[in-house]
Formats: structure tokens, sequence, C-alpha cells
């Protein structure tokens, strides 16, 4: 193979800005630290299906149950909140109102006797949204924050001090205001942001797009205070070269914060293909699903967001198929919740929707490797990749990879310019050959790289049948 050394130093040093990365986490999810690429890729993972999480089998629960929202609590344990709804109705009815699960471990759910947190408070309980409010300084009584509410209506805000007992905030002044065209029916999600230090929210909106008519897409708006909100305007989605990813239809975007590296936003997001029939009337018949909801097909897909208004779509393939069986195969069916949790200690995890509008309509864990929605891959042959050239703070590279018993993992250190910096060359790195979500990088010198923290560097890694998941400076 081809070195990357080989190439001209003007080159490399011309290619980027300096990126200033500090002690962050950084995931093999985008280009952001990527400047050249020689047989290696970037590979998204393949989530493990782990069964049934929640069935939603309480009478005011049901086939048209949805909307979820996973919510991570200081003490580490969980709570899902969703729309609970038997029966088909119009958007907004009294019929919706919102309930909520718990568990101890992310994988063991349970619901208390009286699951029902709000009712009667249509439309806001259509799509009602929650989160857990992290940001330093905010009252006890309004920790817990959730939005809801239709284009009529508007977002409304909804706090508080257990996630049980919920009073409107802010009376009748909304969050977002009403709309004449169609908006905010979906659902609508907010957070903190630790790296933005302010709040987000991601909201449905639809875009006017030549030769597809009217297509379901996301906007953005901020506000420093929960209170004054700004509005951001539509999101875009960049693809692998740097143009526009093909325009879908994307019903819920379930965009949060990842908790290792909250710099980055992680959405799986809910791909509608309205129209795209795959069951026949009888195949429809025989799943039980609800007659009007068999003519249409989603799934899961996975994008990230750095803030601003655009969405990386590095993987445009689906990311959770429908799969076996044709109860996968309706409409609406294979949405997934808000927000990834960790369910162990190598072991994160979210959740989709399967069967909905069926009878047995429940929520289903999927669990990845920790760091693991995407990968740096290279096959047996081998391959490189090269970094921007960018600066950190720390003494120790941390890295979180697996290779094969034949792979193997080596780093180098180089100035901007792509000069090997003495003491970490490829020749001086230790083969790293395993699986392990934490393992320091050494070369012969050891492990510290304290001596080259502040000052502008590159990475060079050179892998075999190895997979590289994040990285970190510490």
């Amino acid at each position: 193979m081809k070195s990357l050394l080989l190439l001209p130093l003007l080159t490399l040093a011309c290619v980027a800005q300096t990126l200033d990365i500090g002690s962050r986490r950084e995931l093999m999810v985008d280009h952001y630290l990527i400047d050249r690429l020689e047989g290696a890729e970037l590979r998204p993972q393949v989530p493990i299906d782990r069964g049934v999480a929640i069935p939603f089998d309480l009478p005011h629960e049901g086939a048209f149950s949805g909307y979820v929202s996973v919510v991570t609590l200081p003490e580490g344990t969980f709570r899902a909140y969703y729309r609970a709804l038997p029966s088909a109705g119009q958007d907004g009815s009294d019929m919706e109102a919102t309930a909520y699960a718990e568990s101890a471990d992310g994988v063991h759910w349970t619901k208390p006797e009286n699951n029902i947190v709000l009712q009667h408070a249509a439309p806001v309980t259509h799509n009602f949204s929650v989160f857990y409010d992290y940001k330093p300084g905010v009252p006890e009584d309004e920790r817990w924050k959730g939005i809801g509410g239709t284009n009529k209506e508007g977002l409304v805000r909804f706090v508080s001090a257990d996630g049980v007992k919920w009073r409107k905030l802010m009376g009748d002044q909304r969050m977002l205001p009403p709309h004449e065209g169609y908006r905010y029916d979906s659902q609508n999600l907010i957070f903190w942001s630790e790296a933005e230090q302010q709040y987000l929210c991601y909201f449905r909106n639809f875009k006017e797009v030549e030769g597809m008519g009217r297509v379901r897409w996301i906007s953005r708006a901020t506000s420093p205070d929960f209170i004054n909100w700004t509005e951001e305007g539509e999101m875009s989605f960049r693809s692998t070269d740097g143009g526009m990813a093909p325009t879908e239809h994307l019903y819920t975007n379930q965009t949060g914060a990842y908790m290792r590296a909250p710099h980055i936003y992680v959405s799986i997001a809910a791909r509608f293909l309205p129209g795209r029939q795959v069951l026949t009337e009888i195949e429809a018949k025989a799943v039980g699903v609800d007659p009007g909801y068999f003519k249409d097909i989603s799934e899961a897909i996975f994008m990230t967001t750095r803030g601003g208004t655009v969405y990386d779509r590095t993987f445009l393939e689906g990311y959770v198929r429908p799969g076996l069986g044709y109860e996968n195969w309706t409409s609406r069916t294979n949405y997934p919740a808000l927000n990834v949790i960790q369910t162990g200690p190598t072991e994160m995890s979210f959740f989709v929707q399967r069967g909905y509008g069926q009878p047995a309509h429940h929520l289903s864990r999927y669990s990845l490797r920790l760091d693991g929605f995407g990968s740096l891959h290279a096959g047996y042959t081998g391959g490189e990749m090269v970094t921007k050239p960018f600066r950190f703070t720390g003494s120790e590279l941390e890295i979180n990879y697996a290779t094969s018993a034949a792979g193997s993992i080596r780093f180098e250190l180089q100035d901007e310019t792509g000069r090997v910096l003495t003491g970490y060359s490829l020749e001086d790195s230790r083969e790293i050959i395993g699986d392990e979500i934490s393992r320091v990088v050494s070369w012969s010198g050891g492990t510290s790289v304290a001596d080259l923290a502040g000052k502008t560097v590159r990475l060079r890694v050179a892998m075999k049948d190895a997979d590289l998941f994040s990285l970190c400076f510490k």
C-alpha cells in the first residue's frame, strides 16, 4: 500500500485549518477530524436487537402509543415517557395521555400502578417530550422539563420537580408560536447543551421540494434561558463528499448529546417513505394492523450534528432495517425513541417502536458497543488515516478499538506539515492487538504525549483488520 507519508508535505499543510479538540472524545461518525483516508473507511455498526423492553399493554396504552423519550437521571436510573393511546384518532385529541415506565439498569423496565403523569391536556399530550435539565443553577422544581403541541396551539412548556406532577410554565405564552401550515406534528425535543451553553430545540417542520412536494423536515431553535427562543432555521444534510445528502422524509429526528462526547449530537431518526407499500390487504389483516396503517413504511437512520444547522449524513444506509416479519413493514413502525443510554460498562442502548398500529405494539431495545455507532475500519490488506492538524490537552492518547487475531493498529504523531515527530513514529509505536473500550497508546519511550500538548500536530493511524471507534487525549 502506498504510504500517505509519500504525499507532498505542502499538500498536507494546506488541507485544513487547525482544530482544537482539547480532551474531548472524538467518535468515528463524521469527517470532522479526518484529512485523508487510504484503504480505510468510516463504517456504520450493526445494532443488536435485544427484544421487547416495554410492552404497551395497559388499557390506556396500546397500538398507537409512541413518541418515546428515554431519560437518564442523576443517580443513573432511567425513565421512559410516551404517548398512551389505544386507538387511532385525531392528533391532539383528549384521548391521548402521557405515561411512563422506569428502570434501574435500562434493560429491565416496570410501570408504577398508575403510570399516567399528564392527561386532559390536549394537544400537549399528543407528542409530549421530556428531558431532565442538567444546567447548573436551575430551580429544583423545574429540573424536569417537557414540551408538546401542534401547529394550531404552538409548543407549550411544562416543568416538574419529580417528573410525575407537571405544571404549565409561562401560562399561555408559547415557547414557539402557532403556525398556519403543518408544523410540530411529530416529537419536538429540547435539551440543555453543555457544549453550546444553551437550550436547543429540534422540531418538525415541512419544506417544499421540487418534484416531491411537501417534505417532512427538521428545524432548530435556541434559548439561553428556556424562556426566550430564537428560530435558527431549517437544517441541511451534508453527505461525505461535502455535497448535500438525498432529500428524504424524516419523521422524528431524536437528536441528543451523546453522553461520552456531549459536543456531538447523535440522531437516530425515522426515515419515512410515504406510499411505499409492502403488504397486501390480506397480509395486513393477518398481522392485525389497523386498516389505515399499512400503506407506508419506515426505518431508523443515523446522523450527527455538532451544532448549527447542518447534520452529517455519513451513513445513508438503514441503521435499523424493518427486518423479518410482515408486522415490521407497516406504516409508522420502527420509529426510534429519543436518547441513547449506557446500559453496561461496555454497552449502550437505544429503543425502537415495533408493531405500530398492532395489538402487540411495543418498544424494543437495541444495543451497541460503547462509542460504537460507527468505526474507522480497515480490512486485511490494511489502511491508514491522517487527521487534519489539531491541538489537544492531556498527557496520554486513549482509544476504543477492536482487531482480529491477525490485525493490529499503530499510531504516529506528526507536525502540522506531516513530518514525523521524533519518538512518535509508526516504528516507535507499540503494536496494539485486542479488543478494549479503553487502551492507552504507547511508543518505545512510553505513553506520555504531554510535551506535545498545546502544539499543532497530526495523527496517523495505520490499521489492519481492525476498527477504531473513538479516541481522546486525557
